[in-house]
């Protein structure tokens, strides 16, 4: 089992944004040095707390800090940006680091974002399916270009201006051929979005705010859409992300993870469960769907959701979600801001060093 790294990521608003930005870039730099097989980076316009406004453009600038990390946008909003725009900066981003490059998608959940680019009456979720068919045409496709899908609002031509023997009117595909890995998240229970994924050849990593009973929903349809088309679900290809906080002592990790006023992990879900309230979707962290909103506490999200303890226990807990959930190929990391930075790398470390391993060793596998 591969372990990977994700960071939306969310921080107190006093603090200074240059710091964060720093912070969440000294993170992926170390999960690079003990050996994460990606990390996975979010975007937003308009939030004062998840303050990556464009994670190709934030991954660039670590490129060349890492060595053999795969760098991962978690996710580019799709229907935010024009699929030539984001054709062009992914392809590119993928020559920079030679192939390191995962290209994880979504529409954008964020209302704020889509009120401020005028788009919230709009329905996101079909620009996002209309703009990766256009992003994957221009990515297969020669110039000049005549994408037309029908019933798609993109069209894309250079037919008119185009001057190939100058280069003028050509895109670039990608590095990776016959293009990255393409990762969608999902949020839901039982995501008929998952189907699409396995149908299209795009892999599902499960979000760390799901209650773990409801993950092998998304295994079940991705199997699924993969059968419609003929092909074998891998296992290898499924994520779970999941929030853990490992320690070298049961005590430090329920303090720091759990009790204290200043707990990242706290603030994580406080904030979580208060944007999922307003917008909505407090479903997400139900365990079924009469469940009453009253019955989501914060104790109940913090009881279902975070993996804290010492190594042994993170261990025991790990390999317990995965008898609930069946085999799957990469455990993803949370990120939190570092309230103190030497437990939050050190609970990395843990994670990489010495958790991990002994995962594999239970499973009987190598970590890829």
């Amino acid at each position: 089992m591969r372990l990977g790294y994700f960071t939306m990521p969310v921080h107190p608003l006093h603090r200074s944004w240059t710091e964060t930005l720093r912070e969440d870039r000294a993170a992926i730099i170390l999960a690079d040095q003990l050996g994460f097989h990606d990390a996975f980076v979010g975007e937003h316009l308009t939030d004062g707390c998840e303050t990556i406004t464009n994670s190709m453009l934030f991954l660039a600038t670590l490129v060349p800090e890492t060595k053999t990390i795969k760098l991962a946008t978690g996710t580019s909003n799709l229907s935010q940006i024009h699929p030539v725009i984001i054709a062009a900066q992914a392809a590119m981003l993928d020559h920079l680091s030679q192939g390191r490059f995962i290209f994880g998608i979504s529409p954008g959940a964020l209302t704020s974002d889509a009120e401020a680019l005028g788009i919230l009456d709009q329905d996101r979720n079909k620009m996002f399916a209309e703009a990766i068919d256009v992003i994957l045409a221009i990515w297969e496709r020669d110039p000049p270009y005549d994408i037309d899908f029908p019933d798609n609002r993109f069209k894309v031509s250079t037919g008119k201006t185009s001057a190939l023997h100058l280069g003028v009117g050509y895109m670039g595909k990608p590095y990776q051929k016959p293009r990255p890995e393409i990762v969608g998240t999902v949020l839901s229970p039982f995501s008929p979005g998952v189907v699409l994924m396995g149908k299209r050849d795009f892999h599902p990593l499960s979000a760390n705010f799901l209650l773990s009973t409801h993950l092998k929903s998304h295994w079940h349809n991705y199997a699924k859409g993969k059968a419609e088309v003929g092909v074998e679900a891998k296992t290898d290809d499924w994520r779970i992300a999941r929030t853990i906080f490992v320690a070298d002592d049961d005590a430090t990790a329920a303090r720091y993870a759990r009790e204290q006023s200043s707990s990242p992990y706290r603030f994580y879900f406080e904030q979580m469960h208060a944007k999922l309230i307003r917008s909505k979707r407090l479903f997400v962290f139900k365990s079924h769907k009469e469940q009453p909103d009253d019955d989501i506490t914060h104790d109940f999200i913090m009881d279902n959701l975070v993996i804290h303890g010492s190594v042994n226990k993170v261990v025991d807990q790990i390999l317990a979600l995965r008898d609930e959930a069946g085999d799957f190929g990469e455990l993803v990391y949370a990120g939190m801001d570092w309230v103190d930075p030497a437990l939050a790398k050190r609970s990395m470390q843990l994670m990489a060093e010495q958790v991990m391993p002994r995962i594999n060793a239970a499973i009987g596998k190598a970590a890829a």
